[in-house]
């Protein structure tokens, strides 16, 4: 039986290794086609954003500040890293002799960079593709590339009839306590004891527990609880305000579930700028739409550059995001969009944009210098 059962383990480790290989794989000549315009000096800003919260070490946040899964690559945390430093490198070079980016030439990427094909781990998604046809027509060859975006809302100082459901601060009972101090003391807190239905119903205003910043109406509020962000829109652009999530209820996020019947909750924290990932509120990657993209960190590590490609056009992105739908999650990516009001507003824009894309992990080769012509 002992042998019988070793013999399963071995086989059951060659499948899963045989998949890994099928899945990743390095190429010689990456296939990248003509580099899409965009804004390399937000692609810096995120990467320097990223790197400086990398640089917090591994201690902080082990769940995602490491090289990743895919050792065999001689992925490190070093070369992300180096990797991300080369991108801002580049970046303020070539401003500062007004020159076009080179991270622009196609060429200028593939000599530089080491291209680590990504193909999606269709297993992974099989359990969740019952009635979602993007899930089900994930080609062998490229990514799902979802799109999230920045919500954009008009919020109400005080309850109205038309905002009546607020975005609440933590609550009052653990505003000056770490993240590991309210894990440890999570029994007693309020947070942790109310789904968002129960928040819906009013009791945390009831009851006086947490400080309401700003009311919305019930879809601004799914739709900021689902984007993470949130930018308050009103008529005089001084005044704006963004709020990003902070600390959650506990409750994972089900991806068979809709929106509305979620029972997670986020309470939020008033920003100066969009936030991507961080651990906790305290602590957030500044972000940018168009150059940012999350995905599944626990797997990949925080910070990896990601080249996606679609007939022939790349675009460089930032793993420096994640979400609910992440876990075990090697078959997708999230594209930040940009600002919008709803999703009718987002597919005004991106309606053609496409669903699948190529994607290739890039790291710095070893030595790789960045000269200025």
């Amino acid at each position: 039986m002992k042998l019988s059962h070793l013999f399963v383990l071995s086989m059951f480790a060659v499948s899963v290794q045989g998949r890994a290989k099928s899945i990743f794989s390095l190429e010689q000549q990456p296939n990248i086609g003509a580099m899409a315009a965009q804004s390399y000096t937000n692609l810096c800003e995120v990467a320097d954003g990223t790197l400086a919260y990398l640089n917090k070490g591994e201690s902080y946040d082990p769940k995602v500040i490491h090289g990743g899964k895919l050792s065999q690559f001689s992925i490190t945390l070093a070369r992300v890293k180096e990797t991300l430093a080369f991108i801002c490198q580049v970046v303020e070079e070539d401003q500062a002799q007004g020159l076009e980016s080179r991270l622009a030439d196609s060429d200028f990427i593939a000599q530089h960079f080491t291209s680590i094909r990504w193909r999606p781990n269709k297993e992974q998604a099989a359990p969740f593709a019952h009635n979602k046809p993007l899930l089900q027509q994930i080609p062998d060859d490229k990514i799902l590339l979802t799109k999230y975006y920045i919500k954009k809302a008009k919020g109400s100082p005080i309850k109205t009839a038309a905002t009546p459901h607020a975005l609440y601060a933590i609550p009052f009972d653990e505003q000056y306590l770490s993240l590991e101090q309210a894990e440890k003391n999570k029994s007693t807190l309020t947070r942790f004891h109310y789904t968002k239905q129960q928040v819906l119903s009013g009791i945390l205003q009831r009851k006086k527990l947490a400080k309401p910043m700003v009311w919305l109406s019930r879809d601004d509020l799914e739709d900021t609880l689902m984007q993470g962000t949130v930018k308050i829109e009103t008529g005089n652009h001084s005044s704006q305000r963004y709020f990003n999530v902070h600390r959650s209820n506990g409750i994972s996020y089900q991806r068979n579930v809709k929106k509305q019947q979620q029972q997670r909750y986020w309470y939020f924290k008033q920003t100066s700028s969009v936030m991507g990932y961080g651990k906790d509120g305290h602590y957030k990657i500044p972000i940018h739409p168009l150059v940012t993209v999350a995905g599944d960190l626990e797997f990949f590590g925080l910070g990896k550059l990601i080249l996606l490609t679609h007939q022939g056009e790349s675009r460089l992105t930032v793993l420096a995001d994640t979400g609910g739908a992440f876990a075990d999650n090697q078959y997708q990516l999230d594209y930040l969009g940009g600002y919008f009001f709803n999703w009718q507003d987002y597919i005004k824009t991106y309606r053609h944009f496409p669903d699948y894309f190529e994607a290739r992990l890039l790291l710095l080769k070893p030595q790789a210098v960045a000269v200025s012509e």
